[in-house]
């Protein structure tokens, strides 16, 4: 269907860039596609596959946006869309060649203070303000996650602001979930407020993937004024999550155009995703796509090893290490400035390159309390099938 043209009436509504028509946002919510029922009059799928996703949905819920599966090529069964938004029958895989899976490769279980507070970093506290998002991603790394309702959350907001204040080494915060946008503005208002006076938090961030895959929620123009007035007293970033050069719609570039009119800085962290955008030509288009409408390129995930996600979407790092190299040398200086990272239970790790077998990595965050490993060099010899740093041996260098 032409973006560009009046959706017939059944049809979830539609917008333009620049219309100025206002959507309500949370009605063109409940357009979303949650159930096998409801997918198969959308897209074709055959008996023998229904069956097995109906048994993954059981295990994983789905949830799709109009918006953005409008986005598949559907004469392409290996859409890369397709890949990141509709359940496949790998994710019964449970093991398998690419190793050993985990609930929770970040370790956030280890950091938890309550309130749904974590503090792995010294200066930085994440808050989980709620567990639903505008889509469910197939290679979510917390697919195990359960949040909390709405009321319950701002008043869990306000203990872990309490805990914030009294934690005078923090100097930023980190609003995730979940997707905090997928709250009502007025929840966001309530969440953000205790947080505007601490005068040791330099800056909070925002975490959502809204403006790939529900931009619609950023034409609220309550929303807009909220996050302003906010960033006036307390500088507000918004790190999102584009994946691939699809997702760089005009849709899409609106939000990200209306977030901006408010002087907020957008930067975009994407995941090394197999068959999504595991070649060069497209994650050049894609860093370059950022950069073209104006935001920045911050970091390329390594895929975590999650049950149910590892096997179908993790790419070895021997093979992401050389691909990342490539990519870079057709990259001009503003394009190619993101880290490929490993977010790892001991910290974020650089995958800085490879000189043969050996994988050259460089810490540049640690937990709390072991500081000085946020700079040390790390050396692990690379095989062709691991993909997490524990795969592979250290090699001490002498």
């Amino acid at each position: 269907m032409d973006r560009e043209a009046e959706p017939p009436a059944s049809e979830p509504l539609k917008f333009a860039p620049n219309d100025t028509a206002r959507l309500d946002w949370k009605k063109e919510l409940q357009n979303n596609i949650t159930t096998i029922d409801e997918l198969i009059n959308k897209i074709e799928i055959t008996p023998a596959e229904e069956l097995i996703l109906r048994e993954v949905v059981d295990a994983h819920p789905m949830n799709i946006p109009q918006y953005y599966l409008d986005l598949i090529d559907q004469d392409d069964p290996n859409d890369p869309i397709r890949k990141m938004c509709i359940p496949s029958r790998e994710e019964l895989v449970v093991a398998g060649a690419m190793g050993e899976t985990t609930k929770d490769p970040y370790g956030d279980d280890k950091h938890d203070k309550g309130n749904g507070i974590l503090h792995k970093y010294g200066y930085t506290a994440l808050v989980v303000s709620t567990e639903y998002c505008a889509m469910y991603c197939r290679h979510c790394f917390r697919k195990r996650m359960v949040g909390l309702e709405n009321d319950k959350t701002v008043e869990n907001f306000r203990e872990a602001a309490k805990y914030i204040a009294a934690h005078e080494e923090i100097t930023n915060v980190v609003v995730s979930g979940g997707d905090p946008f997928m709250l009502p503005t007025d929840v966001i208002a309530r969440m953000l407020e205790p947080l505007r006076d601490i005068p040791h938090l330099n800056y909070v961030r925002i975490g959502s993937r809204a403006p790939v895959v529900f931009p619609v929620r950023f034409l609220d123009d309550e929303l807009i004024e909220l996050l302003e007035d906010f960033n006036r007293d307390k500088t507000l970033y918004v790190p999102t999550h584009f994946n691939h050069p699809n997702e760089l719609t005009p849709e899409a570039t609106e939000a990200l155009a209306r977030l901006r009119s408010a002087g907020i800085s957008v930067n975009n962290q994407a995941v090394l995703l197999r068959d999504v955008n595991d070649d060069v030509e497209t994650l050049t288009d894609l860093m370059n796509g950022l950069i073209r409408i104006g935001v920045n390129p911050y970091y390329l995930y390594q895929c975590m090893p999650v049950s149910r996600v590892r096997h179908h979407f993790q790419v070895p790092l021997k093979t992401g290490v050389d691909l990342v190299d490539k990519a870079r040398q057709q990259l001009d200086g503003y394009a190619k400035r993101f880290k490929y990272i490993i977010g790892h239970d001991i910290g974020k790790i650089e995958i800085c390159g490879r000189i043969d077998d050996k994988l050259i990595l460089k810490q540049i965050h640690a937990r709390a309390g072991e500081e000085n490993d946020a700079s040390r060099m790390l050396v692990h010899k690379l095989d062709d099938t691991g993909g997490w740093l524990d795969d592979l041996p250290p090699i001490e260098l002498t």
